[in-house]
């Protein structure tokens, strides 16, 4: 079973660092890094999302939470809040896991109130019904911004689930794991990874940040270039506006608009790099 990443990892070089925690993710589906904000961005986030912490934004069905509030749309909300889906060590990971012009799929806060019941089990993105559910179809993440502990609703997952088929675990299913970690800690995991937001059994809410990601050819589940007009949009960094959509996949010009790239629909001077078969 993977532990979160000890002071030896920590002391890699980058590269060593980066493929230690890929193979830790393909081999069990998973890995926890520890503390990777300070308390200063913690703060920051939390002052980034709590205009929209009103207790109005509740969960509409057992799912999503009677007793959670979900934040949807969250790089339209403040550009602060997408520091972490562009944070350098989890992009190294990623593009050793995903194909190239891979897209940010999903992007919510979830704040679990006291009395919320745990979830389902599910998978994030295994591709659709007819999809191999142990191919890579997309890589989530959750970012703590209170501990995750025994009590308050910590994420509980099924390590080694990735490599499953098609079969529902059980509400009971032997080896579920809570992801126990202080504030600031984020664990990566891949689509197929099944877990679920726990019960939030303690006096005090949780918050985490769940930025994920998806495969260049795969629909988002959150219509991203919707949920981020292109006046908010021009205000997020290139990487950030190509996770988003603005981007052509290559080989190929998958994703153009018009015929031309879609970055010009925020910035009409883009001379970037050419599609095939298409101007840039």
């Amino acid at each position: 079973m993977s532990q979160p990443v000890k002071g030896s990892e920590r002391d890699l070089s980058p590269v060593a660092r980066t493929d230690a925690l890929v193979q830790k993710i393909r081999d069990e589906g998973y890995v926890i890094i520890p503390s990777l904000l300070d308390g200063a961005r913690i703060k920051a986030l939390r002052a980034a999302l709590s205009p929209w912490l009103d207790g109005t934004l509740l969960g509409r069905n057992d799912f999503e939470g009677f007793r959670s509030e979900r934040v949807y749309g969250l790089l339209a909300k403040h550009t602060d809040l997408s520091l972490i889906v562009e944070h350098p060590l989890i992009l190294g990971i990623l593009d050793a896991l995903l194909e190239r012009d891979y897209l940010l799929s999903a992007n919510l806060a979830i704040n679990s109130h006291p009395g919320e019941t745990a979830q389902r089990f599910h998978r994030d993105n295994a591709g659709g019904g007819g999809a191999d559910p142990t191919a890579l179809h997309g890589i989530s993440t959750i970012w703590n911004l209170d501990d995750f502990n025994e009590d308050n609703g910590a994420t509980e997952i099924i390590p080694g689930s990735h490599l499953w088929g098609h079969e529902i675990p059980a509400e009971d299913t032997p080896g579920v794991m809570k992801v126990i970690m202080p504030a600031g800690s984020v664990i990566i995991f891949t689509g197929s990874l099944f877990h679920r937001g726990g019960a939030n059994l303690s006096d005090n809410p949780r918050l985490a940040i769940t930025p994920q990601y998806c495969q260049p050819w795969l629909r988002q589940l959150e219509n991203m270039p919707l949920a981020v007009p292109p006046e908010k949009a021009r205000l997020l960094s290139d990487r950030v506006q190509s996770l988003l959509g603005y981007s052509i996949r290559t080989p190929g010009f998958m994703g153009y608009v018009n015929g031309l790239h879609p970055k010009r629909l925020i910035d009409p001077g883009y001379k970037g790099r050419k599609a095939s078969g298409l101007p840039s």
